[in-house]
């Protein structure tokens, strides 16, 4: 059974920042040092309050004799502060910055690790854009946080608890009077932050929506020209960007609501200081210096409290593509390793039986009932039937592209689930109806699919597939550059590099979905030709589309509305009166 892509994960922020900790654990790498000396460079943040608060206090208001080095004795202090702190905080933020980068690279790297151990089916639950997004921009968006957002986080905390222990020890009163002025604020923050982050939750889906939407239109474009349908392709796109703007000034408004407030407080707690310090100094409860000094703490103070408003939006933004990349990394693998290594399947023609199986795709009817069937070694055997019959999910069956709701799918006599996925796909090869290439040579494509092989090797496949002649066309031969998804290549002759990929590979059972329906004449013949080489001595289970394949198996399969209704020789279905004789007098009157 599928698993479906988490969509949006609904943890509250402590238990996102804990599980992304727990899978980058690097973020934290070197945390204590990094802490002490955030430290130190908040300490030093009140070096410059406290020169300007002797200075006033002990020299400029001073009642009796200053001794003449007092002053440069404070100035160079304050220098020598000032230098610390900002040593300290380079340091600090170098620190971040490399550990940052180090747990980033892990995230991304478990992300799109898991992106592939995911099935095809769990991919499905969501569009190739939007599931790149959550490996690249929401990765960017912690990247972001980070790495600005984080360190501001931690020196705001830390400057905030210094300019607090200074104020309390030159008037009690004021700070009270600070901290009380800014409660309103900080009460206002956990609701104002779920706002936030429900709303930039809504960004970072606008976002993978909007990016699956222009991908698929790019990939697409041929199409979108042929059918004269740039317009309304453009009005979807146009549609996804205006939903993402829609969002995403949402999100800024609400954050900037928040900023607002805390720079209207902030302005308001600095005039009231200035109001009851001046009091208290008549009163002679606080001398001018520390009234001053207090003065220069209140900016210390009000600059986090400011700040904060901006990191949070950073926070929420990050928190949201967090949950978006956690949920891919936390969605469980339905086609996994078997625990503790797997069976052991020796090499060598492979055998393959169905045994009472079912399966039925998410959220849809049962595609397969009950299906048996045996296979036996190096045997040829075509499966035909009409589209949406079953046969292409039989297929993804042999090859453990998915696994049964029930029954079991054997190689030798081993439950493909008790078999690693390493072992698996060294023994079973699966050649898609449309052969994907990667961007690169016409060798590197055929190398993608071999354990360890060189240049030369790729050469003697394809001579011994009888296409040495088609690879001599070719203008670089082996270096002809097939371009993205291959487009620089026919689709006969990006199949053609499927085979000799699929040859080199090795495998002893090979999974075929026949692809020669697209295809020139000339194409064709090599194709057959390939493809008889390629299946000699090899167990071999085709997608039949022609019957012509099927004529030349060595079994036919015939499968009709999800159940198997006719299998053995052509010659035997032939003479039988069922489903196969009508499926090939229709195929021969077609033809003729």
């Amino acid at each position: 059974m599928s698993v479906r892509l988490d969509a949006q994960d609904r943890r509250g922020a402590l238990l996102v920042l804990r599980r992304g900790l727990q899978v980058s654990p690097e973020l934290v790498q070197g945390g204590v040092v990094t802490l002490l000396l955030a430290v130190a460079a908040a300490a030093g943040r009140v070096v410059v309050p406290l020169a300007v608060q002797q200075t006033v206090d002990t020299v400029i208001l001073a009642t009796g004799a200053v001794p003449g080095d007092r002053l440069g004795l404070l100035v160079g202090a304050a220098a020598v502060g000032l230098v610390v702190t900002g040593v300290c905080t380079a340091l600090v933020n170098v620190r971040l910055f490399r550990s940052s980068e180090a747990g980033l690279a892990r995230l991304r790297v478990t992300a799109f690790r898991r992106v592939h151990d995911l099935s095809a089916l769990t991919q499905g639950t969501e569009r190739r854009g939007s599931l790149v997004s959550r490996v690249t921009t929401d990765v960017d968006t912690i990247s972001q946080f980070v790495q600005w957002g984080g360190i501001q986080l931690l020196v705001s905390v830390l400057q905030l608890l210094a300019a607090t222990v200074l104020m309390a020890v030159w008037s009690w009163q004021l700070t009270v009077l600070v901290w009380v002025a800014f409660l309103p604020l900080l009460l206002v923050v956990r609701p104002a932050q779920r706002r936030v982050s429900a709303a930039y939750a809504r960004v970072r889906l606008a976002m993978g929506a909007m990016l699956g939407a222009i991908s698929e239109a790019v990939v697409g474009a041929e199409t979108v020209r042929a059918y004269g349908v740039a317009g309304r392709t453009q009005r979807r796109i146009d549609a996804s960007i205006r939903h993402t703007r829609d969002a995403q000034v949402g999100a800024q408004t609400r954050v900037a609501t928040v900023f607002s407030a805390g720079v209207l407080v902030a302005n308001a707690v600095l005039a009231v200081v200035v109001v009851a310090g001046t009091l208290l100094g008549v009163a002679g409860s606080l001398t001018a210096g520390r009234l001053l000094g207090f003065l220069f703490l209140v900016q210390l103070f009000t600059g986090p409290v400011q700040m904060a408003t901006e990191i949070l939006n950073e926070l929420q933004n990050a928190l949201a593509g967090w949950r978006r990349v956690l949920g891919v990394i936390d969605t469980e693998v339905d086609v996994a390793d078997p625990e503790h290594g797997g069976r052991a399947s020796v090499r060598g023609a492979a055998r393959v039986d169905l045994e009472g199986v079912e399966f039925a795709y998410p959220d849809g009817p049962t595609v397969l009932h009950d299906v048996s069937l045996h296979v036996p070694a190096t045997s040829r055997v075509a499966v035909v039937g009409a589209t949406g019959s079953g046969k292409t999910t039989m297929a993804k069956l042999v090859a453990r592209l998915v696994d049964p709701a029930r029954g079991r799918v054997l190689l030798d006599g081993v439950d493909l689930r008790d078999l690693s996925l390493a072992t698996l796909r060294e023994r079973v090869v699966l050649v898609p109806q449309e052969g994907f290439l990667f961007d690169g040579t016409v060798a590197e494509n055929v190398l993608y699919g071999a354990r360890g092989g060189a240049v030369a090797d790729v050469a003697a496949v394809f001579a011994e597939l009888g296409l040495a002649d088609w690879l001599a066309s070719m203008p670089d031969g082996l270096q002809t550059q097939v371009g993205q998804r291959g487009e620089r290549l026919s689709a006969g002759e990006r199949q053609l590099v499927s085979l000799a990929r699929a040859h080199l590979a090795g495998a002893d059972l090979l999974v075929l979905d026949e692809a020669t329906s697209a295809v020139d004449p000339a194409t064709e013949v090599r194709i057959a030709v390939a493809l008889e080489e390629l299946t000699a001595g090899r167990t071999t289970l085709t997608i039949a589309h022609r019957l012509s394949t099927a004529e030349a198996a060595d079994l036919v399969v015939v499968v009709a509305d999800g159940r198997v209704v006719q299998v053995g020789p052509h010659h035997e279905l032939l003479a039988q009166d069922g489903p196969y004789a009508a499926m090939h007098d229709a195929w021969l009157a077609q033809t003729r």
